[in-house]
């Protein structure tokens, strides 16, 4: 760390005591647990580009989350936001370090298949109501979800970000799947990205793509690791009610549009 980033974050959080590695990393950014005399916390830091325009928007969506007023019903839980701070050579952002672990590790830990299951239900059901919330005006960019995925891959595609290839891109943009009603969604929700506290998953993590969309993308992704799976996936549906994907969409979805980011 350097000093002016020791600096910014010190002058927000009191004197660094001591800084480490999370244990899990994930493959956008590097992931550190501070505490200082303030508390605990976490920093993220980016140094591509590509990653380091998703950790601005991730740090403006948990601003704009935790700036408004809402009552305990319309919170949306994720990490405190407590700062952003960027350089010549990379971004960082600053959270409140949260208890618990992500549904992966969870699941990895669990010792039978009715725990799995269990786990399962709950994300399921916490994907459920927060697909059912009322959309966030705030978080909503004015333009059709699927058109501007689609117009961010062909960008990366372009200038070499993503493995997948114009081929592909080319099927989505013909095949598009019928439209749905928009809702509120998470944008990247993996296992990963879900935090299991006493048994249930309570809390969301890496929000750069929390907006308005289509749902559908948020469930194909939430099932992607158990699909092929029957007791596991009946458990998820179990919590979730609201729809089910079929074959086409979660192949449109997760084997498809994901593929780009």
């Amino acid at each position: 760390m350097n000093t002016a980033l020791a600096n910014y974050i010190e002058t927000l959080l009191g004197r660094i005591i001591t800084e480490e590695l999370t244990a899990e990393q994930g493959c956008t950014s590097e992931v550190r647990s501070l505490v200082t005399e303030e508390g605990s916390f976490i920093l993220k830091s980016a140094t591509k580009d590509k990653y380091r325009v998703w950790l601005r928007e991730e740090a403006l969506v948990l601003e704009q989350l935790n700036r408004e007023p809402l009552t305990q019903e319309q919170r949306v839980s994720v990490p405190k936001f407590h700062g952003f701070f960027e350089e010549q050579n990379g971004s960082h952002l600053l959270m409140s370090k949260e208890e618990g672990v992500t549904l992966t590790v969870a699941l990895q830990e669990a010792t039978s298949i009715p725990e799995r299951q269990r786990l399962l239900r709950s994300f399921g059901n916490f994907l459920h109501r927060f697909h059912e919330r009322v959309p966030d005006a705030a978080l909503e960019h004015g333009q059709d979800w699927l058109e501007s995925q689609l117009a961010r891959a062909r960008r990366y595609v372009e200038m070499g970000q993503t493995g997948a290839g114009m081929e592909l891109l080319e099927q989505l943009e013909s095949g598009r799947p019928d439209p749905v009603q928009k809702a509120m969604i998470h944008g990247d929700c993996t296992t990963d990205n879900v935090f299991v506290q006493d048994g249930e998953v309570k809390l969301i993590i890496d929000v750069a793509g929390m907006t308005v969309g289509d749902s559908r993308y948020d469930v194909a992704l939430a099932i992607r690791e158990f699909a092929d799976c029957p007791e596991l996936l009946e458990a998820f549906f179990g919590g979730y009610t609201r729809c089910r994907l079929s074959q086409e969409e979660l192949q449109y979805f997760d084997k498809g549009l994901y593929e780009f980011f």
